[in-house]
């Protein structure tokens, strides 16, 4: 393949040549066609003067023998047949060569008009017979340029009467020899500008084509494997600088999605690897229960131990049936099926019936309950959510109403099993409106980062009195917390912070992942942040259908919508019927 470069200097010469070619074939018709209507105006005018000069002209010419002039004229006159009279005046060159134009015959007028100058070849012949030099012959064998005028005398009534022909002739050697020279001048100059072309083309083309050049090093650099290099800047306003712009755009996502799609490989694997730890554990139970109960079935007291025995298996058979179904529950909301987010949820009610659930399981728990409201503190301090006690708000949302309860249930299920049976927990329910879009919202990162983004968002929702509603839902407790560099990663699946207790609580590391997943198929946004004196506060953000929160609000909640809980909106708790009590989830 032939270099960019090689091809566009190729061009450039080419289209050169041709201009210059095209300029000097132009000139050269344009100078001849001026010479030669130059001739023709000379030769109609001066025609008269010619004849009346005719002696003057043959003596000239018989005494100085120079070169062929413009007064150098040929003439022939003929009679009214054709017939050739007299040739009064035949220019005679150096060295005695005698050039004429080549005539119609004698008596015969050919296709010659009256009036309508022609171009005729030329009848060289040498008067002293000796050799003649090469410019001489040359010169003499130039065409000639002839007019036929009819020639005649004065009648008595001032017309006149024609008695023949007459054909006078300048010879176009000069006006050859000065088209060839200029088409000489031409030639060198077009040469010459040719190549100076080619030198500022050369010039011109590498410092255009250095941008490429570089783009080229650094396409071979990301073809060798860093995704990391981008391509130099250049003024957007160029194409050059627009390519680069967008290839940069390009690299920096296809390194986003090479990075991701190693991350996910990488957690596909870690998941496959626990996922097989974690199924083995209560396989190798049942297995090895069974042999156990095999070898002691003989023995006195075997039906002791056989109940034993068949209880252990059924816990482990438990364990795993658990593990399975969640397992089993996060490839389905991977896959986009197993969730119907078109259903009216009443909200409130889940969560109070979680906060109940975590009061029946912690009964010595303090469990507060409150409205969330938006503060600014200025630049220094941010904006964050304070928490008033109060009954909850009425909430409806759209969404899957089985799956937002096992996102609640799995929170308040860590909550039970992570923290202190007497540690307090506040749960907080509001509605606010935030200027991001649910799908925005869904990518945010589910730690305080992305949370401070929905608070910001939220901020400027409020200021201008516009935005999403989205239904904020937050549960602090005050156990031994996470971390904050392992908070995004408790929603990582089979992650736990303690594995044993975990374990011995019946936690199998998928809750939380389990829960965004869920939150996630919502267009929400679950995070993970450290509740102020210590402790874990996890936020479920969820967007609402707007025609649920056209309601007028109660004074002192944060956004319209929100009816407060009172008699007739809550249910009494002993005419719940809850065939769950013990909610399963993974401490994340």
């Amino acid at each position: 393949m032939v270099p960019l470069s090689t091809k566009l200097l190729a061009c450039m010469m080419v289209l050169l040549a041709v201009c210059a070619a095209g300029i000097t074939f132009s000139i050269r018709q344009l100078v001849g066609s001026y010479l030669l209507q130059k001739t023709d105006t000379q030769l109609a005018e001066q025609a008269q003067l010619v004849y009346d000069n005719i002696d003057v002209l043959r003596n000239k010419d018989s005494s100085e023998q120079g070169s062929v002039g413009p007064n150098d004229y040929f003439m022939q006159i003929r009679d009214t047949d054709n017939r050739i009279l007299n040739t009064p005046l035949v220019p005679v060159m150096r060295e005695d060569v005698i050039s004429m134009p080549r005539l119609p015959a004698d008596g015969s007028m050919g296709d010659v008009k009256i009036g309508e100058p022609f171009t005729t070849s030329s009848e060289v012949r040498a008067t002293n017979g000796s050799s003649v030099s090469r410019s001489t012959l040359q010169a003499a064998s130039a065409p000639w340029r002839v007019l036929a005028l009819s020639w005649g005398k004065k009648t008595a009534d001032g017309g006149a009467q024609i008695q023949g022909v007459i054909y006078i002739g300048l010879s176009l050697n000069d006006q050859i020899d000065t088209v060839n020279t200029l088409t000489k001048y031409c030639t060198l100059v077009s040469i010459a500008i040719v190549l100076v072309g080619a030198v500022i083309a050369t010039v011109l083309i590498q410092s255009t084509l250095a941008p490429l050049k570089r783009i080229e090093k650094t396409a071979a650099k990301i073809a060798a494997g860093d995704l990391s290099q981008r391509v130099p800047s250049a003024p957007e306003n160029t194409e050059v600088g627009s390519l680069a712009a967008s290839l940069n755009t390009m690299l920096a996502r296809i390194e986003h999605s090479f990075n991701e799609q190693q991350e996910t490989t990488e957690k596909m694997k870690r998941f496959v690897s626990d996922a097989s730890h974690e199924l083995r554990t209560p396989l190798a139970a049942i297995h090895g229960y069974a042999e156990l109960y095999t070898l002691q079935r003989d023995m006195p007291g075997a039906l002791e131990r056989a109940d034993e025995s068949i209880s252990h298996i059924e816990a482990s058979s438990a364990r795993m049936t658990v593990l399975v179904e969640d397992l089993l529950s996060l490839a389905r909301l991977d896959e986009g099926r197993g969730i119907d987010i078109t259903q009216q949820v009443p909200i409130t009610a889940q969560v109070n019936d979680a906060c109940d659930d975590l009061h029946a399981l912690d009964p010595q728990r303090g469990i507060t309950k409150g409205v969330l409201q938006l503060r600014h503190g200025g630049e220094n301090q941010g904006t964050w959510l304070s928490f008033s006690p109060d009954d909850l708000p009425q909430v409806t949302l759209t969404g899957d109403g089985s799956r937002l309860r096992q996102v609640i249930t799995n929170i308040v299920g860590n909550i039970h099993r992570y923290t202190p049976p007497d540690s307090p927990v506040e749960v907080g329910l509001s509605v606010l409106s935030a200027s991001i879009a649910p799908n925005q919202l869904s990518h945010l990162a589910s730690n305080g980062k992305g949370l401070t983004s929905f608070l910001e968002a939220a901020e400027v929702g409020q200021s201008l009195g516009t935005g999403i509603p989205y239904a904020v839902i937050r549960f602090a407790d005050h156990g031994p917390g996470v971390p904050e560099a392992s908070q995004s990663q408790i929603f990582e699946r089979f992650y736990t912070a303690d594995p044993s207790r975990a374990r011995q609580k019946g936690g199998t590391g998928l809750g939380m992942a389990i829960a965004q997943s869920v939150v996630k198929a919502h267009r929400g946004l679950v995070s993970a942040t450290t509740t102020p004196g210590g402790g874990l506060t996890l936020t479920v953000i969820l967007p609402l259908d707007p025609a649920q929160t056209a309601a007028p609000a109660k004074p002192g909640c944060p956004a319209a919508g929100l009816e407060q809980a009172g008699s007739r909106g809550r249910k009494p708790k002993n005419d719940r019927r809850r065939k769950d009590k013990n909610p399963q989830a993974g401490r994340k």
